[in-house]
């Protein structure tokens, strides 16, 4: 799992302020909900929260942390109770072997490879893809709808996208061995944010990893090659849980997972991004509007 506000938080080499006192507050009751460093995660985790206090638990926030080299190991320690993910993603780095392609065998195999102590709910419908986007004029240029079209340009390319994604299964290496592109990394670390777009809108690189469910695709007329290879899973908003989290919670978790289709995802990523909201108002104002809390 863009031309967009990054609702930043202060970064530390322990981003659970200490794991000892993370368990502590876990044994005591309170629910941890964690969040990537990545605006659109946060909202969702922040719709995760609001929903679990409406049903009457305490919850701690622990939000903008980093990438799953971080996190996890802090939810199998249990200092995180809940945290949303993306299913094809979180399923390739748990599993770099999975030849699962659809949803479906995305959904069965994340499920088999989750670490001891964590569960994957219910997946929303709505997905944030990582992508390879180019802008529209670089694409009429080159006459590029498909990934693989990137092969015929005879000019040395390079994407902007976090360093991590590197290693990523549909990173470099990944792009090559399925469709012939040679790709040199740009390590932009924004995680697809105005500093990836920039980059890709200034002409510094050529080809730039946005997430699909980001305005900015449209504010700056972008173009998300098609993956005929299906060399990106799906990723579906997908909330993973510790074994603090009791069936009732889960249930309040689904419920949200339910009610958050693509057009609902958009909607609040753009109103963080236009409006320059806070993630818990946009959390709050899509929660009321489906119902899901008073």
């Amino acid at each position: 799992m863009s031309a967009l506000l990054l609702l930043t938080a202060c970064g530390t080499d322990d981003p659970m302020g200490g794991g000892e006192g993370g368990d502590a507050e876990a044994d005591s009751g309170t629910l941890v909900v964690g969040s990537q460093q990545y605006y659109s995660n946060t909202i969702v985790a922040e719709a995760y929260a609001q929903v679990l206090e409406d049903q009457g638990y305490e919850v701690e926030r622990e939000f903008e942390i980093g990438q799953r080299e971080v996190y996890l190991p802090e939810m199998e320690d249990g200092a995180i109770d809940v945290f949303p993910e993306y299913t094809g993603n979180f399923l390739q780095y748990l599993d770099s072997e999975s030849e699962a392609s659809d949803a479906e065998e995305v959904a069965s195999g994340l499920e088999e490879a989750m670490p001891e102590g964590l569960t994957a709910l219910a997946p929303a419908e709505a997905t944030d893809q990582d992508s390879y986007t180019v802008t529209a004029d670089f694409a009429e240029e080159h006459d590029l709808t498909e990934i693989g079209d990137l092969a015929d340009i005879d000019e040395d390319l390079s994407v902007a996208a976090n360093s991590e994604f590197q290693t990523r299964p549909y990173g470099p290496d990944g792009v090559e061995e399925v469709y012939g592109v040679e790709l040199t990394l740009n390590a932009v670390e924004d995680s697809g944010g105005p500093l990836t777009i920039n980059a890709l809108v200034d002409g510094e690189v050529q080809v730039a990893d946005v997430y699909t469910a980001d305005p900015a695709i449209e504010e700056n007329d972008l173009l998300v090659l098609e993956d005929p290879e299906e060399l990106i899973l799906p990723q579906q908003v997908v909330p993973i849980v510790s074994e603090a989290v009791d069936d009732e919670a889960r249930a309040a978790l689904e419920e949200v997972s339910a009610a958050l289709d693509q057009q609902a995802l958009l909607q609040m990523n753009t109103q963080s991004v236009e409006d320059q909201s806070e993630a818990s108002e946009v959390a709050r104002d899509w929660l009321q509007l489906e119902g899901l809390i008073d």
